[in-house]
């Protein structure tokens, strides 16, 4: 009786097991892209002056953009949000940007707020790819362009940094790869195996060459500070930490934070250097 009841409790849990594993393989882009998928225009996000634009990726899908000029002297910051909401939850943060004078381009990836498509890891990128090209295009140099991305768009922006040049790469709450996230939630799944958007700023930051600003807060429950951490031991200088004591996930607004940031995105700006990377 005992050994039936054995025997009957451990093909319940490798049956759990196993079902786990299908569903998190299933569903995973689910549980990784949290899409907003409201359409709000800058103006009823309270951001006056700023336009809206629509951009074309390389593989014809149609992505939003918000777009504000700097003021004279002052440089665009090329911003990628991370994986939940969408461009209305970072009003906060482009008041902010315009307060201290920068101009900023953002996009909401395919599948985002009004932006046609689904997001991968890959659809991801051309829409970064997409973002840049329009910065160009619109005239600005990669002297003046600071590359931004929190969260899942740390993971963007890392990579789009180790593509294209720029004047330097700041990152809100980043980790070394989404799949290191990934295992600290559901560890006891081959989480490398199974996922597909695992966004490798491990590897890419490798080929990151312009100054680097990391800020992180040591109580974030979302993405470990240790994953900050290591991806800033990996990382070639010039770099910088930035730790928020009891900051919790996204600290680049935080009033203690965000001077901060500005103070090193001038400082950055106002030492000349040479551009290493295809633009």
């Amino acid at each position: 009786m005992v050994l039936a009841l054995l025997k009957w409790t451990l093909l319940v849990v490798v049956g759990l097991y196993f079902l786990s594993m299908a569903g998190l393989g299933l569903f995973q882009r689910r549980l990784q892209y949290l899409p907003d998928r409201r359409h709000i225009p800058p103006h009823e996000a309270g951001l006056a002056g700023v336009e809206e634009l629509t951009l074309s990726t390389s593989d014809g899908e149609t992505i939003v953009a918000w777009h504000a000029p700097p003021r004279e002297g002052r440089p665009l910051l090329l911003y990628f949000h991370g994986n939940a909401g969408g461009l209305v939850d970072r009003a906060a943060r482009f008041r902010n940007f315009l307060s201290a004078g920068y101009g900023f381009l953002a996009i909401a990836y395919r599948g985002y707020a009004g932006s046609s498509g689904t997001p991968t890891q890959e659809g991801v990128m051309r829409d970064a790819e997409a973002a840049y090209t329009e910065a160009r295009a619109l005239g600005y140099e990669p002297e003046r362009l600071v590359i931004i991305g929190e969260s899942l768009g740390s993971g963007v922006a890392t990579q789009l940094a180790a593509r294209r040049a720029a004047a330097a790469l700041a990152l809100d709450s980043p980790f070394s790869s989404a799949v290191d996230v990934a295992e600290t939630r559901f560890g006891f799944l081959p989480v490398r195996r199974l996922m597909l958007d695992q966004f490798r700023s491990d590897l890419a930051i490798r080929d990151v060459h312009m100054p680097l600003l990391i800020v992180h807060g040591d109580e974030d429950g979302v993405v470990p500070i240790a994953l900050g951490r290591r991806l800033f031991d990996l990382a070639n200088e010039p770099k910088t930490f930035v730790l928020a004591p009891g900051g919790q996930h996204l600290v680049l607004g935080l009033p203690d934070v965000f001077p901060r940031v500005a103070r090193w995105v001038d400082a950055t700006l106002a030492t000349p250097r040479r551009m290493e990377a295809s633009d």
